[in-house]
């Protein structure tokens, strides 16, 4: 019964989760220093980290010591400033290290250095703002640097100045004429890097120079979205102040609220609402707030949502928060949503049941599938169904091998001869799934599962013929289904459980009356330790006291046996009754055989 289902990811939150930018790209193998989490590592990111690997020349030596009357020199000896191996000029290098009367003197020397570009397009200006060296910056800008030269990934000097959250450069570079509004990697402008920093007084400045509040990068995210991302109010408050669009939505339909919910930024989903965000709104992929909020186990912010999210929008979504909580596990947001009144039997959509390889439809199903005996309970008690799901659920936790699950769903009513969809078999599915386990199968016939199905073979007494040949299965679905067996003589039959084959018969035995062993399973059972005792018990009469047995519990029926113990029955008879030996009724009780 093994499946494999698909995540809520491989339902369409996948593009939501970094909705910003693709994955950084790797260069040429090296690793590369710090970087925004908007932007890959630019190219100049790369070039510092390399530098610490190069030997210095003289020229590269004396600007790194400052060494102004050594650099004259080398000036008026012509020396040339020709670019090391990396395309670093010495105004480049010069910028980078901080050395402002080093730039004075080669700006006055090679003027034609000022926007000198690297292989990757930095400039001296980039270094410096880089670096945060605001006196090299200045004198390079009062010299004409243009401040609007992007790199080779489209990185400006006020990108970097942004990322740096270096606010006294940023205002230099304004004040030197850098268009605020100019694009970098993906579309990103400062802003959205001043409001994925969450600095207020950035954003400020740059929205007083003009940034545009509802610029929006290649996939649709403008300024807000990235604050109610990151989780920064004051950001937000700012954004929406200068006609920010309170519920803009990426290419992939999520919302500055869905955002901030899948984040569990409690802050920003709280201010979101205050402004009247729409909590019903959803992205393409039919998914609320409230469905990432759930997801990722927010149970501060579920408590937020609620109040705003229709139960209608919920129920045209063909997912419920509760199914979220239940595949990943997270208790507290799935005891909130049933206490909220959520239905502990809303069904998955067709279309998303079919996502999954089971065809899985209730909560329970999520539950009992992740192994969760607390949610299942508290989905059980609070009166979810046990037979809503195509595969019913007691058959995953018998195929799991999850004792405690079957018991507690054997308590609340699940069918025990339930059958595997176009897979029926002579004999319990149940049984059959259970075979590797002699306590679960215990559970099973004390539950009142037939037990002389498995003793019922078509070719008795005749021998089995031949096996068929192998079918492959048609797909993924069912290709450990279609490997059950018809009859139960030929499930104990297969190599894995020959070793099994005697302690399950003389299990069985217990919970039937007279029975015929067909040849096959006579042949399995000639090889085993127990074949003797299972002899014996086959082929003289069973006792009066087990046929009597048999017919109370088959009186009673599967729904009542689990009441014997409220019956006004001596202790020892409802024992009796309930196969809490496994010794012959004549030896429990003293009397001979009849």
């Amino acid at each position: 019964m093994a499946a494999s289902p698909l995540t809520i990811e491989d339902q369409g939150m996948q593009s939501n989760a970094s909705p910003v930018a693709p994955p950084p790209q790797v260069n040429n193998g090296q690793s590369h220093g710090p970087s925004s989490s908007i932007n890959p590592p630019s190219s100049l990111t790369v070039q510092l980290f390399r530098r610490v690997h190069q030997a210095p020349s003289s020229l590269q030596s004396v600007i790194e010591r400052g060494d102004v009357e050594a650099l004259k020199d080398l000036l008026h000896r012509d020396t040339p400033m020709t670019p090391d191996s990396d395309g670093w000029s010495p105004l480049h290098l010069s910028a980078h290290c901080g050395q402002t009367s080093c730039v004075q003197l080669l700006l006055s020397a090679h003027p034609d250095l000022l926007n000198r570009r690297t292989p990757k397009g930095s400039t001296p200006l980039m270094f410096a703002v880089r670096r945060g060296h605001a006196s090299c910056a200045e004198l390079l800008l009062n010299h004409g640097a243009d401040p609007d030269i992007a790199n080779t990934d489209r990185d400006t000097a006020l990108y970097f100045a942004c990322e740096q959250r270096n606010e006294p450069m940023v205002a230099l570079l304004l004040r030197s004429g850098a268009k605020v509004n100019r694009s970098c990697s993906f579309g990103n402008s400062a802003l959205h890097e001043a409001c994925h920093q969450g600095h207020g007084a950035l954003c400020r400045t740059l929205l007083n120079a003009g940034a545009n509040p509802r610029y929006r990068n290649v996939f649709g995210i403008d300024p807000l979205f990235t604050a109610a991302q990151n989780g920064h109010s004051q950001a937000i408050q700012l954004l929406l102040q200068r006609g920010a669009e309170l519920n803009t939505q990426a290419l992939d339909g999520a919302s500055p609220l869905f955002e901030a919910s899948r984040n569990g930024h409690e802050s920003v989903v709280e201010l979101l609402l205050s402004l009247k965000a729409d909590a019903d709104r959803s992205n393409k992929a039919g998914l609320l707030p409230l469905h990432a909020a759930a997801l990722n186990n927010h149970p501060a912010v579920v408590s937020l949502l609620l109040p705003f999210t229709s139960r209608g929008s919920v129920q045209r979504s063909g997912i419920s928060p509760l199914h979220l909580a239940a595949e990943r596990d997270h208790e507290v947001v799935l005891e909130q949503l049933i206490a909220a009144g959520f239905d502990v039997n809303a069904p998955l959509s067709e279309e998303r049941s079919r996502n999954y390889s089971d065809h899985r439809s209730s909560a329970l199903f999520f539950s009992v599938h992740s192994g969760n005996l607390r949610m299942a309970r508290a989905l059980l008690e609070a009166g979810a169904d046990t037979e809503l799901d195509v595969f019913c659920p007691l058959l995953v936790a018998v195929r799991m091998g999850w004792v405690d699950l079957t018991a507690l769903l054997l308590q609340f009513g699940a069918d025990v001869h339930a059958q595997v969809p176009e897979q029926p078999s002579s004999f319990a599915a149940a049984l059959h799934l259970g075979l590797e386990s002699l306590p679960t199968l215990k559970l099973l016939l004390d539950h009142g599962c037939d037990a002389e199905a498995c003793f019922h073979c078509r070719y008795s007494p005749h021998p089995h013929p031949p096996p068929p040949p192998e079918r492959p299965p048609r797909d993924e679905l069912r290709r450990e289904l279609l490997q059950l067996s018809d009859q139960f003589c030929e499930a104990v039959s297969r190599p894995s459980l020959c070793h099994l084959t005697g302690p399950i018969v003389t299990l069985l035995l217990d919970y039937v009356g007279q029975v015929q062993l067909c040849m096959k399973l006579v042949d399995v059972l000639q090889s085993c330790s127990l074949w003797s005792s299972i002899r014996l018990q086959t082929s003289r009469p069973r006792s009066l006291m087990q046929l009597c047995r048999l017919l109370i519990r088959r009186l009673l029926g599967v729904r009542r046996l689990p009441r014997l113990n409220t019956l006004p029955l001596p202790v020892r008879l409802i024992h009796f009754l309930q196969h809490r030996h496994h010794t012959e009724p004549s030896a429990a009780w003293g009397f001979s055989v009849i």
